[in-house]
């Protein structure tokens, strides 16, 4: 670093740049490097001769800034603190291409890393000449741009708002359209990032005509198109129902039941989240997942997936579709949903959280079941705190259904009702007895444990009576 500052300072332009670049190049390996170059007082230098350089120094020296802001918020607000972001806004107004690019890039790796480091970028005046940099015809600024402007908005509904004042949306909205895979990327992350916040900002987008070309974008050959394009229609579709239902309206659901098949990993995860949140909202809009075989797809996400966190998310969004009614319920067990999340739920290998929402979804659906085929499986597997949702169940439908009753003793549902061990007085035993109420007692003791041994020790006390005859 000592040898490469005073060549900063050369009279040859040329080697000035390369002591930059070869700085850059330092700062970009890793977090000590990039320590390094702030303790050696090169970026006040570099910030200073910002101003009154030629394009390839700017490029340069922008380089610098990006390098070591990238790493860490720490490092990001040591640029700053060394006036960086005048420098940078003002980099965005040079005629140049290449350094707006470059200045542009710098501060969208400063405003990532937090709020405060967001709004010092909007302080410095950067939203309006990003906005510009967006509507130049250069490829690669465009796609900077875009990503700046997301970088901004994640962090706060007010930073959001912001973005959207200077009429953002209108200018990214146009570019869903684009042929260019990368500056869609960009562009649908921007777009989820502003929804994500409010109702307000979720509508702002959806005026804008950004469907269907976002449902078409689903099927884009490039997964972080069809990734950001599925986060943004969950984004949207999580405020309200009202929201739900227009994306519902233009074919969103089963748009999205076909990604969800078609993709896999952390690609397929807003998909599953969207269904989720659709289903959550009402009765009609669950029925919506379903009817679009929303359930199929989540099913076989739940065995087919590998991470406990996409696992988990599926697991809540099947409590979700089954949790309304009935009808909604026996829509998910039918498909022998129950018995994988009773796995998921018991597996010691699971996270906490696949545990919980495992453990939740099958509350949610289990309290509405009354399709007892589905049930029955669970009678054997269920620990307690389950299995006390299950034998419910059952005491809701027997008492009131001959055909259920003698279907429940013929596949052996009574039997291992009367295996269950259970502590006087609680609500599994009050359960049970409601259910043994639906049975002659003699059956009811056919089928308890035990019986065979009573009917053998009866067979042994048993005198037969030509024996009391003779």
């Amino acid at each position: 670093m000592s040898l490469l500052r005073p060549l900063l300072l050369d009279v040859v332009p040329n080697v000035q740049q390369t002591a930059a670049v070869a700085l850059g190049r330092l700062a970009n390996h890793n977090d000590d490097l990039a320590e390094a170059v702030v303790k050696g007082d090169i970026l006040p230098q570099l910030v200073h001769s910002l101003a009154n350089q030629n394009k390839f120094y700017k490029k340069a020296a922008t380089f610098v800034l990006r390098a070591v802001a990238r790493h860490s918020p720490l490092l990001a607000q040591k640029v700053v603190d060394c006036g960086a972001l005048d420098a940078l806004v003002a980099c965005l107004e040079e005629f140049d291409p290449g350094v707006k690019e470059a200045a542009a890039w710098a501060l969208g790796y400063i405003a990532r890393h937090n709020e405060e480091l967001s709004q010092a970028v909007v302080d410095a005046g950067a939203i309006p000449l990003v906005l510009l940099c967006l509507q130049e015809p250069e490829l690669s600024l465009k796609r900077i741009a875009a990503s700046v402007l997301s970088d901004i908005s994640k962090h706060s509904p007010d930073l959001a708002q912001t973005v959207v004042d200077v009429g953002a949306i209108g200018h990214l909205a146009p570019l869903v359209l684009s042929p260019d895979t990368k500056l869609k990327r960009q562009v649908f992350s921007a777009l989820s990032q502003i929804s994500k916040h409010s109702v307000d900002l979720a509508e702002r987008v959806v005026e804008a005509e950004v469907f269907p070309a976002a449902l078409t974008s689903l099927k884009d050959t490039d997964e972080y198109v069809q990734k950001n394009a599925a986060t943004l229609v969950r984004e949207i579709v999580k405020h309200t129902p009202e929201l739900a239902q227009l994306i519902v309206n233009a074919g969103g659901v089963a748009a999205i039941v076909d990604f969800i098949g078609e993709t896999k990993g952390n690609v397929r995860l807003p998909g599953i989240m969207m269904l989720g949140y659709v289903a959550a909202h009402s009765e009609v809009l669950a029925m919506a997942t379903i009817v679009s075989k929303g359930v199929l797809q989540l099913a076989e996400a739940l065995v087919d997936e590998q991470e406990d966190h996409i696992k988990a998310a599926t697991a809540w969004a099947l409590g979700q579709m089954g949790r309304h009614s009935p009808e909604h319920a026996k829509a998910v067990a039918e498909i022998n949903v129950l018995p994988k999340l009773l796995l998921c739920y018991l597996s010691t290998d699971s996270s906490e959280d696949l545990q919980l929402k495992s453990k939740k979804a099958l509350k949610n659906v289990l309290q509405k079941c009354v399709y007892l085929p589905a049930l029955e499986p669970l009678l054997k597997d269920a620990p307690p705190n389950i299995l006390k949702h299950v034998v419910a169940q059952f005491s809701k439908v027997l008492p009131h259904d001959a055909k259920a009753r003698r279907l429940f003793v013929s596949s052996g549902g009574l039997k291992k009702v009367q295996e269950i061990k259970t502590e006087p007085g609680t609500a599994l035993q009050e359960f049970i007895n409601t259910i043994n109420n639906c049975f002659p007692p003699e059956i009811v003791s056919y089928y308890s444990p035990g019986y065979s041994d009573a009917l053998l020790e009866r067979i042994e006390q048993y005198t037969p009576p030509a024996a009391t005859a003779q």
